[in-house]
């Protein structure tokens, strides 16, 4: 399995994302410049020019018209992907932590840091006229102090309702047109550094500097399976093959920090396969010079791309061997 390897960034990758159609594949990191690559054959397709510090998240909307990206500048900026044109800048009062796109594209939510005498909140703007946002939210909602700070947010099904990754390891399920908590689901004990949905948005995994991914039932917020690992767990993704092949990628890494002190070789820098339902490991990849940050599967389950702290994205497309292996059960 030899992946492609792209290299655009000047620091370390924060979060990548395929597009629906898996043809594109976008790239945000501790620079100010996301990028957007053909998946295909790794050709950088272009930059989109106007943050001017760290891009914390991305998404992108399912008719990949419009790009969202949440940064440390205080801003979220939507973008043509097309043109590469900045379309809306809304200014925010702290660091915009993460971002998502509605299932139908008409709504955005993310959520903000708690810094600088400010609440920790997680807001929903209307995008249908991308060049004229009303700044006015149709919900915003303080995280904290009652809970603690969100990092990550993704939809439910039919844009009914909000979930949240937090920093004390807390899921969070909130009511979009109330702004009041659903469910809390609290099974991590360190921060969720990543949350990612199944291809039919039901089943929710979540990844934590606990060292483990837990996949939970998104409508009741119960936590179904665990994958335990030696390491803190950055991301970790679904495979949209689910029926054929019930798979689950994780990447992480010790601490950014403890990277310079410690040989490659027992950095422990792989991407590792767990099984959906036994929760058992079953295959490693190696590449990456550091912790991996953001790791995803394509849209048609035949390959994966994983962001690293070395500033590369490998792109892999999977070998015949790996639809041929199966469970002994």
């Amino acid at each position: 399995m030899k992946p492609i390897m792209l290299h655009g960034h000047e620091r370390s990758i924060t979060q990548i994302k395929f597009n629906r159609e898996g043809d594109l594949l976008f790239s945000a990191s501790k620079d100010p410049k996301p990028n957007v690559w053909y998946s295909i054959n790794g050709e950088r397709l272009g930059t989109f020019d106007g943050h001017s510090g760290t891009v914390w998240s991305l998404d992108v909307k399912w008719d990949t018209s419009l790009f969202v990206t949440g940064s440390a500048d205080q801003t979220m900026r939507i973008w043509d992907v097309e043109t590469g044109v900045s379309l809306e800048c809304l200014e925010q009062k702290t660091s915009v932590r993460g971002v998502s796109f509605s299932y139908s594209g008409t709504m955005i939510a993310y959520t903000t840091d708690k810094m600088m005498g400010q609440n920790s909140e997680l807001i929903i703007i209307d995008v249908r006229e991308p060049n004229d946002i009303d700044g006015t939210p149709i919900m915003r909602t303080q995280v904290t102090p009652n809970n603690s700070k969100a990092l990550s947010v993704l939809w439910g099904p039919l844009d009914e309702f909000v979930v949240t990754g937090h920093e004390d390891g807390s899921v969070i399920k909130w009511d979009m047109r109330t702004g009041k908590i659903m469910e809390i689901g609290q099974e991590h004990t360190k921060q969720i550094k990543d949350m990612q949905l199944s291809h039919d948005g039901m089943m929710l995994i979540t990844a934590s500097k606990d060292t483990t991914a837990r996949l939970w039932d998104i409508t009741d917020l119960e936590a179904l399976k665990q994958y335990k690992t030696d390491r803190p767990v950055n991301s970790a993704a679904i495979t949209p093959l689910v029926d054929k092949y019930p798979h689950v990628v994780m990447g992480g890494g010790q601490e950014a920090m403890d990277v310079t002190t410690t040989s490659s070789k027992i950095g422990k820098f792989d991407a590792r396969f767990f099984h959906l339902v036994f929760e058992e490991e079953f295959a490693r990849v190696k590449g990456h010079f550091g912790p991996i940050n953001s790791i995803c599967f394509h849209p048609n389950g035949r390959g994966y791309a994983s962001g690293g702290e070395d500033g590369y994205i490998r792109v892999h497309v999977f070998d015949d061997s790996y639809y041929q292996f199966r469970f002994d059960f």
